[in-house]
């Protein structure tokens, strides 16, 4: 709060925004032609900043009303509200994380030149150093009494008016003004990067090492999704922008580095809605001589501490209010006994294809755009099961034609050794009992390139270095993948756009 309400002046107008670009750049002309040598102008070089608004907030925020300091801080902030008067002009100075000060600019402390100028050159938006004692007005605003003061960066553009709410599009096209006048915005910002600092943590204490691999790839690998291309000049060839780095991690397990990770960028030039999108951020993981049950404890772990990490609980509060509790163990289920328990069908890995269509065709399910066994199977699990889970869940045990680098099931005929994430309503990662048999890969493969060339865009073609490296002897391994997009979904309960600091936008 400052010691005046603020404007709820609605929008500017395109043509209020264009009188006010005039004025404010006449102003900047002003203050070029009024600079000194050394220093001065609208846009200085430094200012002498001695301490920042949130430091001054911790040290002197339980100030009692008109208490003063006797000790003087230099300061530099947004302006985000102004208020003239005759003889004391306020402002209200935002730092980067939201946090605020009051400048109290008075004709007895800077006198009489230096307070018009205030009044004629200081707009919203600016950013302004301000020097002073450190005192608490008689409202009780913490407040620099100004004693000099200067521009540091002049705005030529309003700023939107920061009691109106921003739509979601203005929001994901200009962040840069979300960070400005939203809380939110910052604060997910900041969650984004406690969360990443809080896998990396888990991951040390447990001994993986962190690890980049291409994005730059001569054939894409490790997931079934459509690639983007390109074309590299220098050695005038067809590349792809990797939809995971899956064979490379595998790659590195082979050499020997047994506990390995990477958080960084895939690409898929799909489709985008509020849970997926072209560009997005992934964690992988691999861990030999484990499973897709050693490393469900272990994406169950790195998801609870980063929970604490952002909320200081495993009990997240999303955006809407909604409070949803991601501790204690998470439930598996099968994927075929929970599609047949609520199908009302006995559905296993020998059903017949016949028979799922006829179920699809009775449930109103849309055929999937590859008619196997495994797509409808998933399908249909989808229509009838996903949107009754509430609280984590690893759906377990897929079926193999739908997972060609996973390991088939040590005792379940016809599926793999696999476990797909739902929380939230959606699948926030997937973990592996890993597929080291070469023999058995190179199979795999080959049935993808099959589909492939029936028209598949999403299957994965042979990869022989990824099939050499296997040769070489893969130990047992367990893998996993988790977007970091979606794991900020889950704790803050925000959408896909919302998490992703500048999603990519037409």
């Amino acid at each position: 709060m400052t010691d005046a309400p603020a404007n709820d002046a609605a929008e500017p107008t395109e043509d209020e925004v264009f009188e006010q670009k005039a004025v404010r750049l006449a102003k900047r002309e002003r203050l070029l032609a009024e600079r000194s040598d050394s220093a001065g102008g609208p846009y200085p070089v430094a200012v002498p900043v001695t301490t920042t608004i949130p430091e001054l907030r911790a040290r002197f925020g339980e100030l009692e009303a008109g208490a003063e300091t006797g000790e003087t801080a230099g300061v530099a902030g947004r302006v985000v509200f102004s208020r003239n008067t005759g003889k004391l002009c306020f402002a209200s100075l935002q730092s980067g994380d939201g946090s605020r000060i009051q400048a109290m600019v008075s004709l007895a402390s800077v006198g009489e030149e230096s307070l018009q100028a205030w009044k004629e050159l200081v707009d919203l938006g600016d950013h302004v150093f301000v020097s002073g004692e450190v005192i608490s007005s008689r409202r009780g605003e913490l407040s620099i009494m100004v004693s000099e003061w200067t521009i540091a960066a002049k705005a030529v553009l309003p700023l939107p008016n920061l009691h109106t709410e921003l739509s979601e599009e203005s929001r994901v096209r200009s962040r840069f003004l979300d960070l400005i006048v939203r809380d939110r915005a910052r604060e997910t910002v900041l969650a984004r990067a406690t969360v990443n600092a809080s896998l990396r943590r888990t991951f040390t204490e447990r001994g993986f090492v962190e690890v980049e691999t291409p994005m730059l790839q001569v054939q894409h690998g490790g997931a079934s999704a459509r690639p983007f291309t390109t074309h590299s000049n220098a050695f005038d060839t067809e590349l792809f922008l990797r939809i995971a780095p899956e064979l490379y991690l595998k790659r590195a397990v082979v050499g020997g580095i047994d506990r390995v990770y990477e958080i960084n960028r895939n690409f898929r030039n799909e489709g985008a809605d509020t849970t997926h999108s072209p560009e997005f951020a992934m964690l992988e993981a691999y861990q030999a001589y484990t499973d897709y049950n050693g490393i469900a404890d272990l994406t169950q772990t790195l998801i609870q501490d980063a929970a604490v990490a952002v909320a200081g609980s495993t009990t997240v509060t999303w955006a809407d209010g909604t409070e949803y509790d991601l501790g204690g163990e998470w439930d598996r289920i099968s994927m075929y006994d929970s599609l047949s328990a609520a199908s009302g069908r006995h559905i296993t890995p020998e059903t017949a294809l016949d028979e799922l269509r006829a179920l699809g065709d009775e449930a109103g399910v849309d055929a999937p755009p590859q008619d196997t066994h495994g797509k409808w199977v998933e399908e249909l699990w989808e229509h009838f099961v996903k949107g009754g889970l509430t609280r984590p869940t690893f759906v377990m045990d897929f079926p193999v034609d739908t997972s060609p680098l996973v390991r088939e099931h040590r005792s379940i005929a016809g599926v793999v050794e696999k476990w797909d994430l739902y929380v939230r309503g959606f699948e926030l990662a997937t973990g592996y009992s890993e597929l080291v048999d070469p023999v058995i890969q190179r199979h795999r493969f080959t049935e993808q390139a099959k589909l492939a060339a029936r028209g598949d865009v999403e299957a994965m073609p042979i990869d022989e270095e990824f099939l050499r490296a296997l040769e070489h002897g893969m130990p047992p391994t367990g893998g996993m993948g988790m977007g970091i997009d979606r794991l900020l979904m889950a704790i803050t309960g925000l959408g896909i756009r919302e998490t992703i600091l500048f999603p990519l936008v037409k």
